[in-house]
């Protein structure tokens, strides 16, 4: 060990040699380096996105050392439902406030227990698996690493000697025959070294290679999250939309129809002019199983004329393929005209750009005041 540390030292200070590794293994290296330390940044950033709350984070962690069950927790979705609840019973059940509390109350709750539902499967499918490679091959890699890093110090410290006793032949001829034996022992002492270290140096070369397929491990995993997350928004989105509808068919006064003709009162725009608004909103493909609503299966556009009143301008957020010659086919950004025809599915407008018109979905479209 000290042998280990006088030569470590030396080379620090450029007066000794040091046993280089080749380029490649020095590149297994600085990628198996950044792979550990990326997989930590995302590591600790996806808990937090699961979980903002640091005591939380905390307990989970201690929970989880301890090997024990984390308990259930409330989630905020499922706790704002709760003081929803409660304040509707007491403001009043049957007022137009109470009962509106109630129908956002159940729907915040579904909010939670989707969210709960995207936690756990993304703690099973995304960060379990980052935390067995940092807890597993990431150590296993490192012990190797530790090991072949004095294997090495062991061999420059056998050439340090080796090279010493050949230069105490030389200037002491006389006494050829006792510097021949220290310089055979100091050949045979670095043929030893020079195995060990190349042992150990394949055994951890053959972890460092493995690094690729921890990759591709990590990147099905990475699709797995991406799917939950999907699954999640997509999810959250019926439920505020479903949400919306109820609000819109129950308190027509309060969120009035927004197109003239419509027989029912209307949703309000799933898009507003606010960024974060928009940023949030999805993309559904609008139903179109079933029979077209009456009125709208004789619907000829080239007949369509817009209404006197009631046309707006609109922002188109995706892109959009028709799927026939009835809709109007969207590209992201472009402005269009849109208005409603009596009858229409109310996740449909008539849209026209230029000489073009058809059908468009809602959901695809900002409106503009």
């Amino acid at each position: 060990m000290y042998q280990q540390l006088l030569c470590f030292t030396e080379e620090k200070f450029g007066q000794a040699e040091k046993t280089e590794l080749d380029a490649n293994f020095e590149n297994l290296l600085a990628r198996a380096d950044s792979t550990k330390n990326w997989t930590e940044k995302i590591l600790r950033q996806t808990e937090v996105l699961l979980q903002p709350n640091p005591s939380a984070r905390v307990e989970e962690f201690l929970y989880e050392k301890l090997d024990r069950k984390v308990p259930s927790r409330v989630t905020n979705g499922e706790l704002l439902a709760q003081y929803m609840a409660e304040a509707a019973s007491e403001l009043g059940p049957t007022t137009p406030y109470g009962k509106t509390l109630i129908k956002v109350s159940e729907a915040e709750k579904r909010l939670g227990a989707t969210e709960r539902d995207f936690i756990h499967a993304a703690s099973i499918n995304f960060l379990t698996p980052l935390r067995n490679f940092l807890e597993g091959d990431w150590k296993t890699i490192s012990k190797e690493r530790r090991l072949l890093q004095n294997r090495r110090l062991d061999l420059d410290v056998c050439k340090a000697r080796l090279k010493k006793a050949k230069a105490a032949e030389a200037k002491a001829a006389c006494e050829g025959d006792l510097w021949n034996d220290e310089v055979d022992k100091s050949e045979q002492e670095l043929r030893v070294a020079q195995t060990e270290f190349d042992r150990q140096a394949e055994v951890t070369r053959l972890l460092l290679e493995g690094i690729s397929s921890t990759h591709v491990n990590h990147l099905r995993c990475l699709q797995e999250f991406v799917e939950s997350q999907t699954t999640y928004y997509a999810q959250c989105y019926r439920h505020m939309l479903d949400l919306q509808k109820q609000l819109g068919s129950s308190q027509g006064a309060i969120f009035p129809g927004t197109f003239v003709g419509t027989t029912e009162p209307a949703s309000p725009p799933l898009s507003s002019t606010s960024p974060t608004t928009t940023a949030a909103t999805m993309p559904m493909e609008p139903s179109v199983a079933g029979p077209a609503p009456p009125g709208e299966a004789a619907l000829c556009l080239e007949e369509v004329a817009p209404p006197a009143s009631g046309t707006r301008k609109a922002r188109v957020l995706y892109d959009y393929e028709a799927a026939d010659s009835s809709e109007l086919a969207l590209l992201a950004d472009e402005l269009i005209t849109v208005y409603s025809l009596p009858g229409m599915d109310p996740d449909w407008l008539i849209g026209e750009r230029g000489n073009k018109k058809g059908k468009v979905p809602v959901t695809y479209l900002e409106l503009l005041s």
